[in-house]
């Protein structure tokens, strides 16, 4: 088929499968930052006796976890997390055929010059490697216990996720490791979000700048979220009483 043995239907996988992760990580880093809001209205930690979804007296990230719990969405992240987990396997099938054919390490041919002389483009398998590495690592400490036990009765189901955030976050070592994590995102999102636009034909001489703006800004945006969720977690399991 064409669009598994030519380069441009390579690519276009890649892009399309690239868009789930670009939505499922601004959906996520949203959601999260809700709980750095939470810590200057003074509802960090807020989470109401019932177990009503949206009750009054829960803070905003504890919203935000209920709202991940409506029908729609139920349906809606695992079909992210399907794209999310297309890119990452067939980005490693790539590469591993390109290891066979080429013996060098490229994750798929790129037909652009800024593509080839950038470091993101020429190092985005190592990159990608390690953020699978610590999405398995995030999974075992809040995906299990929050979504598996819910949608499949698994492990112990934890209704307060502020507590997940310090138990984790509250420790220096796992805050450093995440904020190296969060780092390695940025390169890869930043030249993939570029090179999605790319590959879908967007990448006139005028409107290809912008983008590549655009994918900086959304790449620094989500990260810092995810670094200020972070950090602010830290600071309220270690400073505040």
């Amino acid at each position: 088929m064409f669009i598994f043995n030519s380069s441009i239907g390579k690519k276009f996988v890649q892009a399309i499968s690239g868009a789930f992760l670009v939505l499922f990580l601004l959906l996520h880093a949203t959601i999260n930052f809700f709980s750095v809001i939470d810590s200057f209205t003074g509802k960090f930690g807020a989470v109401a006796l019932d177990d009503k979804l949206f009750s009054a007296g829960d803070g905003l990230f504890k919203l935000g976890c209920d709202f991940m719990s409506t029908p729609v969405i139920s349906i809606m992240v695992p079909v992210l997390a399907l794209g999310f987990a297309v890119h990452i396997l067939y980005g490693i099938w790539l590469t591993v055929r390109n290891l066979v054919s080429r013996g060098g390490v490229k994750r798929y041919e790129v037909s652009s010059k800024a593509a080839v002389d950038s470091w993101s483009a020429s190092n985005m398998f190592v990159l990608g490697l390690v953020i699978v590495g610590f999405i398995a690592f995030h999974l075992t400490q809040f995906w299990a216990h929050m979504q598996l036990p819910e949608m499949f009765g698994i492990g112990n189901y934890e209704d307060n996720p502020y507590i997940l955030l310090t138990n984790y976050f509250g420790h220096w070592w796992c805050l450093a490791l995440y904020v190296l994590w969060f780092f390695a995102l940025w390169f890869h999102l930043n030249h993939g979000f570029w090179s999605m636009f790319q590959t879908v034909g967007w990448d006139g001489q005028t409107w290809f700048k912008r983008i590549k703006v655009i994918g900086v800004i959304f790449s620094t945006l989500v990260c810092l979220m995810f670094i200020l969720v972070a950090f602010n977690a830290f600071f309220q399991a270690n400073f505040v009483a």
